[in-house]
């Protein structure tokens, strides 16, 4: 995979921590850019957010249709087949968009990664096995890829990273039921994590938006 171009929102100039946003299947990176100058993050944080773009990839559930997307989804049941190829390119796109920040002065463990739904997997897919502590890991409406390969695969620098994890209710593209597994998975394996759901579809809304601001400003404070 070529690196990943990227959209970048500097809240204040020399920014010491970065939130890494990954965005849904056929989105791009500017999805989530008003969602970010929606949270109104005190000044003082100095958070740089990156936006990327997911490269354009065949889906196979669209029959083949290109679009961006971070892997392949060959099925309704998200959670039933995955793009491992895929999956493991992202995450290592991603990894390296970790390092180019680490070169401009945010250190490993002040920086986020997020993401919303396939963008969530692979922020949960690339954060738990990053090598390097991180500040925290925000998963929205997703679920978490390659579930059976986590615990041999996890990395111990970040067994103890906040996750924080938020889903619709109503969700009709990725069913609730994923994301609970995933929560109950990653509990289970000791990680602390912070769960919301909302009367919400596929998609965020306002109390998820003040909840995302809440847990950063705690992370990052």
């Amino acid at each position: 995979m070529t690196e990943l171009e990227y959209i970048e929102l500097e809240t204040q100039q020399q920014a010491d921590a970065a939130v890494i946003w990954l965005h849904g299947l056929g989105a791009d990176g500017s999805d989530f850019v008003p969602v970010a100058e929606e949270l109104r993050l005190p000044p003082a944080l100095r958070i740089r957010f990156v936006f990327p773009h997911a490269p354009v990839r065949p889906i196979s559930i669209n029959q083949g249709y290109r679009m961006r997307g971070w892997y392949d989804i060959t099925s309704l049941d998200v959670a039933g087949r995955d793009d491992a190829d895929g999956i493991i390119s992202s995450s290592r796109a991603v990894a390296r968009l970790c390092d180019d920040q680490v070169s401009r002065g945010i250190r490993h463990d002040r920086i986020v990664l997020a993401g919303f739904s396939q963008g969530g997997a692979i922020a949960l897919h690339c954060g738990l096995r990053w090598p390097h502590r991180l500040a925290g890991i925000m998963a929205l409406s997703c679920y978490l890829p390659r579930a059976g390969s986590l615990e041999s695969e996890a990395a111990d620098a970040n067994r103890n990273t906040p996750v924080f994890m938020a889903h619709g209710l109503v969700d009709s593209v990725v069913a609730i039921e994923f994301g609970r597994q995933a929560r109950q998975q990653l509990e289970q394996q000791g990680y602390p994590l912070k769960w919301r759901d909302y009367p919400m579809g596929h998609g965020v809304c306002p109390d998820e938006i003040a909840d995302i601001r809440s847990w950063l400003i705690e992370l990052l404070d």
